[in-house]
């Protein structure tokens, strides 16, 4: 499945970046966020790999995510694994002439169980609003500085 996801966030593309590309600040943006701890390579670089820790109701789930492509402030591309599904997201980024960012992310998931794919065929409107969710989730922290634990 593919899609594509656009935000405007109110703020300049370098604050932006400073707190897009901080892991630390995850915790602020990203539901059920529990941790991360990297694996391998220099943080952030082409190559690097990162766990992440989730929980999502009662499930736990692990994802490692690999960075694919950096061009930082304007693009910034990772692949994430986990049980059965594999899911690249390319990032693009651009000031406004207000001086606002433009976020702009392709997705693009393979699954590699049944289940899955049947989700995704049935369900597609899930990982999308997911993926708005969290959109909107880093649009808050960035602008207001509202944890989503405060929403």
């Amino acid at each position: 499945m593919k899609y594509t996801s656009e935000i405007l966030i109110h703020i300049p593309l370098r604050d932006f970046i400073k707190k897009l590309n901080n892991p630390e600040l995850l915790k602020f943006w990203q539901r059920g966020f529990e941790g991360y701890d990297y694996i391998s390579g220099t943080p952030g670089d082409i190559g690097a790999k990162m766990k992440l820790n989730y929980i999502l109701g009662k499930q736990h789930i692990e994802l490692i995510e690999t960075v694919t492509h950096k061009k930082l402030p304007y693009e910034f591309h990772v692949m994430y694994d986990t049980n059965n599904m594999q899911n690249i997201q390319e990032n693009y980024f651009e000031e406004t002439d207000k001086g606002f960012t433009k976020w702009h992310a392709h997705f693009e998931f393979f699954p590699s169980s049944f289940k899955l794919r049947m989700m995704l065929i049935l369900m597609p409107s899930t990982f999308k609003k997911q993926t708005k969710q969290y959109m909107q989730d880093f649009k808050n922290f960035a602008e207001k500085g509202t944890s989503v634990t405060d929403a």
